[in-house]
């Protein structure tokens, strides 16, 4: 089927105050509820209210880090959440980045895709409701059985960027979720993991008509994530490396400002969303067309009314 997802909770509005949207999002199309985890709400919270709200949604974490739960307790989240929405939960998982696990939780960040590939291997034997009792590359786990084994187990997507946890996602779990690529760029990923596989991803979208202030966010937002290395790696991959160098030049010399002038407008256009709503729309539907399984808009704060803009971009009928 044709999925169309939207990022939770929305910036500015309260948790609670959600609820008037999301008991709306399947009546006007919307398929999915999708939840990220950095320094604002956890993960799984938005979701349990939302599975409560709108039963009708499929919902998933995009992403759990596997660094900062231990493999047992995000076993026992996952379940939590299968329970209250059954066969409609997506649990996706991720290596995360060394700001979030090193400098806020306070983890080692070693070896990422090692350490995604075990937690992966963890989950498929626990949610089964397995007693567990494995040394792993990267950490042991002894004896571990859920009191609460959901059934069906959920589903278990991947954060991947490159080929090697490409074609982990698309041959050991249930599908790959992706990030900060342009539409043109899916067709590449789409060949690492085959025609069948679910893709998802993450699409920022900035519903104004102000290039200039889009612009200048989109900016920001990238001089933020594309210096970290893994996005760094991921760019190179797709071939915007020229284009991004100077940015890294400027960012690794101490110099903010300059970084953020450097980005080429075409790749702010690519990569964040803006205009009109309804080209804001046109735009996601171009990453369905170029292979995208699941968008999901994570929608940037405008001014205008947050639930007006998530109405707005529901998807053509």
């Amino acid at each position: 089927m044709n999925r169309w997802g939207l990022t939770i909770p929305l910036t500015g509005v309260p948790l609670l105050e959600h609820r008037a949207l999301v008991e709306q999002l399947p009546d006007l199309g919307y398929t999915d509820a999708w939840t990220a985890e950095t320094a604002g709400t956890d993960a799984f919270t938005p979701l349990v209210l939302a599975s409560q709200w709108a039963p009708q949604l499929r919902l998933g974490t995009a992403i759990v880090p596997v660094y900062t739960r231990g493999p047992g307790l995000l076993a026992m989240s996952a379940s939590t959440l299968a329970e209250l929405a059954p066969g409609r939960f997506v649990l996706g998982i991720g290596a995360s980045s060394p700001v979030i696990v090193e400098g806020w939780n306070g983890a080692a960040f070693e070896e990422p895709f090692a350490r995604t590939r075990d937690t992966l291997h963890f989950l498929r034997s626990a949610l089964a409701g397995e007693k567990v009792t494995e040394s792993y590359d990267t950490f042991s786990v002894n004896k571990f059985r859920l009191e609460r084994a959901p059934d069906p187990a959920p589903s278990v997507m991947l954060a991947a960027l490159r080929p090697g946890m490409l074609r982990l996602a698309a041959t050991e779990a249930d599908g790959a979720i992706t990030n900060w690529l342009a539409a043109t760029d899916v067709p590449k990923v789409r060949k690492v993991i085959g025609p069948d596989v679910e893709l998802a991803a993450r699409i920022f979208v900035c519903p104004t008509e102000d290039k200039d202030a889009a612009r200048a966010l989109g900016r920001m937002m990238i001089s933020s994530y594309l210096t970290v290395p893994v996005y760094a790696k991921f760019h190179d991959w797709l071939g915007r490396g020229d284009e991004l160098a100077p940015m890294h030049q400027a960012w690794a010399a101490g110099d903010r400002k300059k970084a953020n002038a450097v980005i080429p407008d075409s790749v702010v256009d690519s990569l964040v969303i803006h205009g009109s709503v309804d080209s804001c729309r046109d735009q996601v539907q171009s990453y369905v067309d170029n292979g995208l399984t699941t968008p999901i808009i994570a929608r940037l704060p405008t001014g205008t009314d947050p639930f007006d803009l998530a109405k707005g971009l529901a998807p053509r009928r």
